[in-house]
Parts: structure tokens; C-alpha cells; sequence
């Protein structure tokens, strides 16, 4: 084989391993990125629908910046990588997928992280694909958080959460971790008939959701 090949074969392997993270048996695809240090605790969100900003305007930066403020030690954040586009029938099980993945990533490379899962609707959708809800089961392309890493999650919250809405809570074993923020009037998680609710209501809720945090640390 040339040396040319050789580099070649060599490139394709090192982009084999990239693509892929080996957890508890299972198979992963690769985290959008690597992690440049361990922070104590990672706050992991997905956002909403088509929603700006970073983590998401209306709740992913505004929460971020308020975990900083009240936790006792050094916090970092996560954009879950996802289309958050309702026309994307795969737009959720992606997200679930990524957020799977980086867990999985984060958690050989910092054996003493913990996490912090957060979504904001489309992006609560996310979350409970990942932890298991019973209704999400058929979700194209969902991947499940498996219970070695699920034990890292000290905290989850959920704003604006359409699964709500039918009555489904996350798994038994993170009910006691998780907080869940529905606006009054809010279609999406309470059938009320106030869309503005579901878009500028939770900013309220900020504080709240850093205190539950805080409490489970």
C-alpha cells in the first residue's frame, strides 16, 4: 500500500472512531463537540422551536446565566444539537440522539461531571425522548439515556412541555429530579388559548427552575 493510501486509510479510521462513542454497550454518534474542560456541572439544553440565541433566548441563556449565579460551583452549558423545526419529522429523535451522545462523551471525559437537563418545548419533547417516556417510544431516530449516565442528571427541567399536555411525566426514577414550568394560558402544555404565554411567560420562571437546581445539588 503507498504511503498515500496508507494516510488515507489512517484518516478514515481516526473519522471511524469521531463518529461514534462506545457507552455501557451501546453505540452513539459523535457529540457536536468536545469538551474543552470539566465543569463541575453541565447544563445540557435543547431549545424550541425555530427559538434564538445560543441555549435559546426565552430560557436556555437567561437559565444559564442564573445557575451561574446561584450554584456553589463552576457550571457549564450545552446547545443540543437539533433542527428544532416542526417540520422535521426527526427534528426531535435527533435531538435525543445528540444529547445521548454527548452525555455519553462528556461522561468518559469527566468522571465526576454532573448534569443538568433542560428543554423548552419542541426541546422538552427532547428530553423526554432521551429519558424514556412511554408516549415518545415510536419517535423516529429517538435514542434512550441508559441508567449509568442517567444517574449523573442531578436536575431536570422542562418549560412549556407539550407532553404535558396528554398527561405523561418523565420515567419514575427522575420524577424527584424534575421540574415543570407551565404559563397559564399557554396552548402548548396547558390548552389554554394564549400563544403569547408560551412565548414570553417563562423568563418568570427562570429563578425557580436555578433554586430547584440548587436544592438537588
Amino acid at each position: 500500500m503507498s504511503d498515500r493510501k496508507m494516510l488515507l486509510s489512517r484518516k478514515w479510521r481516526i473519522a471511524g472512531v469521531a463518529a461514534a462513542v462506545v457507552t455501557a454497550g451501546l453505540l452513539y454518534p459523535a457529540p457536536a463537540a468536545r469538551a474543552q474542560s470539566c465543569a463541575a456541572v453541565e447544563v445540557v439544553v435543547a431549545r424550541g422551536t425555530g427559538e434564538p440565541g445560543y441555549l435559546g433566548s426565552a430560557v436556555g441563556d437567561p437559565l444559564l446565566a442564573a445557575l451561574r449565579e446561584r450554584l456553589p460551583v463552576g457550571v457549564a452549558g450545552y446547545r443540543v444539537n437539533y433542527p428544532a423545526d416542526l417540520t422535521d419529522l426527526y427534528s426531535v429523535g435527533a435531538g435525543s440522539a445528540d444529547l445521548v451522545a454527548h452525555l455519553a462523551f462528556e461522561a468518559a471525559a469527566c468522571p465526576a461531571q454532573r448534569f443538568v437537563l433542560a428543554g423548552y418545548s419542541q426541546g422538552a419533547a427532547v428530553i423526554h425522548t432521551a429519558l424514556g417516556t412511554g408516549v415518545t417510544g415510536g419517535i423516529p431516530g429517538g435514542l434512550r439515556l441508559p441508567g449509568d449516565l442517567g444517574d449523573r442528571v442531578v436536575a431536570v427541567l422542562l418549560f412549556g412541555d407539550p407532553m404535558r399536555l396528554g398527561g405523561w411525566a418523565v420515567p419514575g426514577p427522575y420524577l424527584g429530579r424534575t421540574g415543570n414550568w407551565c404559563a397559564p394560558g399557554d396552548p402548548v402544555c396547558a390548552g389554554g388559548l394564549d400563544p403569547e404565554a408560551h412565548v414570553v411567560a417563562y423568563g418568570d420562571s427562570i429563578l425557580a427552575a436555578a433554586n430547584f437546581t440548587a436544592d438537588r445539588l
